[in-house]
């Protein structure tokens, strides 16, 4: 398949029309279409739909839409590794990986101390599961991730080098106006009669075994997509949800959050390639232990496992163990 003319598609999905398309891309609207009506007929299935302001994927152009839009990422950084590979390992970007809830705070922070202390330098942030970004470690296709022991743990790989970061404790989201907000730490149990919505395999294992210690069922009915998601079932009330302690500080405005008493945590970790690593990675990484820091919530903080001043790697902990 043409990747141009996925090209073609995506930008009409999100466009909502032929003709806004067809002005982004400097084509006539009947070459646009052409190009959707071929691509219809390579996969056999309707992709658009006709409604009142325009067009809109069908829930098959809605699924190709979300595929063809990873794979063209993939495809442009592709095109840019083989640049950056033929201009000389000096210029290599610096290719960093971050689980979704580390993306969202504590990578970026770290990556502006990096660029403060050690000037420019071109980088890339790809979020995924702690599973994938370890996979692509070992491939070498990045060069630092940030990742979680969370269930089902960290493998012990003698291919990559570990560094921990700290422990960040898991709260509960509940809407603004729930009965329990503003009146925590609460039990597990205060809350055995609510729907959870879960976004993750990680995090649902952690509510269940954290509620099971304590006794009790949690009532996971609800699956999301990712974070965004399950927040807005929370809001509207038909749900509440366990996050990473870290992300409070990000969270929408109609949503609160109320600690735990012994809360589940997750460990914090930075993976490297064992061999041959980043010029940047080493000081990238004192930098993620500056941002840990500092994005975290301060209230009921444990203190965290030392980090050697070394930065020496630390054995990794399968199974979600705790350093």
């Amino acid at each position: 398949m043409d990747l141009t003319v996925w090209r073609t598609f995506v930008t009409v999905c999100r466009a909502g029309s032929l003709s806004a398309a067809a002005a982004e891309l400097n084509h006539t609207q009947s070459a646009v279409s052409r190009q959707i009506a071929g691509l219809e007929r390579q996969l056999g299935v309707p992709l658009m739909e006709r409604h009142a302001r325009g067009v809109r994927p069908t829930p098959a152009g809605e699924v190709f839409r979300r595929h063809a839009l990873a794979t063209l990422n993939e495809a442009d950084r592709a095109v840019r590794a083989a640049r950056d590979a033929h201009e000389g390992p000096g210029d290599r970007p610096l290719a960093i990986g971050a689980t979704p809830s580390l993306a969202a705070g504590v990578v970026p922070e770290a990556v502006r101390g990096l660029l403060r202390r050690t000037g420019p330098v071109r980088w890339s942030l790809l979020p995924a599961l702690s599973a994938q970004l370890h996979g692509r470690v070992v491939a070498g296709d990045l060069d630092v991730a940030v990742v979680t022991d969370a269930p089902p743990g960290l493998p012990a790989d003698p291919r990559v080098a570990l560094r921990f970061l700290g422990l960040d404790e898991m709260v509960v989201v509940l809407p603004a106006g729930h009965p329990r907000a503003g009146h925590g730490p609460v039990r597990i149990g205060e809350l055995a009669d609510e729907i959870w919505a879960e976004d993750n395999d990680g995090s649902a294992a952690l509510l269940r075994l954290h509620a099971a210690r304590a006794g009790v069922v949690a009532r996971v009915d609800l699956a999301a997509a990712d974070l965004p998601g399950k927040l807005a079932l929370v809001a509207t009330g038909h749900a509440v949800a366990l996050i990473p302690g870290l992300l409070t500080g990000a969270l929408r405005a109609d949503v609160t959050t109320v600690r735990l008493v012994d809360p589940p945590t997750r460990g914090i970790y930075a993976i490297t390639p064992g061999r041959a690593p980043h010029p940047r990675a080493a000081p990238l990484l004192d930098e993620l232990v500056t941002s840990f820091a500092a994005v975290r919530p301060t209230a009921g903080e444990r203190t965290p496992s030392p980090v050697p001043a070394t930065g020496r790697a630390l054995p990794p902990c399968p199974g979600g163990a705790r350093p």
